[in-house]
């Protein structure tokens, strides 16, 4: 339906699963995941969170499109770092703490940065060094794929602050 080919991060997670791994996937590109979304729906071993402006694009992952192992955080456009610290505190973590991952895997896109020019939101380098720390210490195990971001004037410096939070987050990743 739009700009991944392949799903990296689900084909990663549906092996890790098959093996009997507790796999967590958290999502913070600026589009739902519904590819993700579709893949685990049924699937109590991944644990699936996409925090995306909503509506928009694919106009999937709305709020009242939730699972048991499916949570949509859909944020207003315009939303920058303090409304995603606060919907992370408030919705992921009680999620992923009853869930109890052994691996996180990081869908990581920086479409949601301020000066992206594709969506509406506004979180700054370092609201993504803190989303990427908050991530990483969910779990004793994770790992990060690139996702969205669409000025690549900004993109070096966001990855480089998302690799810090991540490194920083959790000492085992690190």
């Amino acid at each position: 339906m739009g700009f991944c080919l392949l799903n990296n991060v689900a084909v990663c997670a549906a092996h890790l699963a098959a093996r009997g791994e507790r796999v967590l996937i958290v999502d913070y590109d600026v589009h739902h995941g519904n590819g993700t979304q579709e893949t685990f729906w049924e699937d109590d071993t991944v644990l699936f969170v996409s925090l995306h402006q909503w509506p928009f694009y694919p106009g999937s992952g709305g709020p009242t499109e939730q699972s048991e192992t499916t949570v949509n955080v859909p944020l207003g456009a315009g939303s920058g770092d303090e409304e995603y610290f606060l919907a992370f505190d408030q919705v992921v973590v009680p999620a992923v703490e009853q869930f109890k991952p052994e691996l996180l895997l990081v869908s990581a896109g920086f479409d949601a940065h301020e000066e992206d020019p594709l969506a509406q939101m506004r979180v700054t380098a370092d609201g993504f060094r803190e989303l990427s720390r908050r991530c990483a210490a969910l779990a004793p195990r994770v790992a990060a794929v690139l996702e969205g971001g669409y000025n690549i004037a900004t993109l070096p410096r966001l990855v480089a602050a998302a690799l810090e939070g991540f490194s920083s987050g959790n000492t085992a990743a690190g």
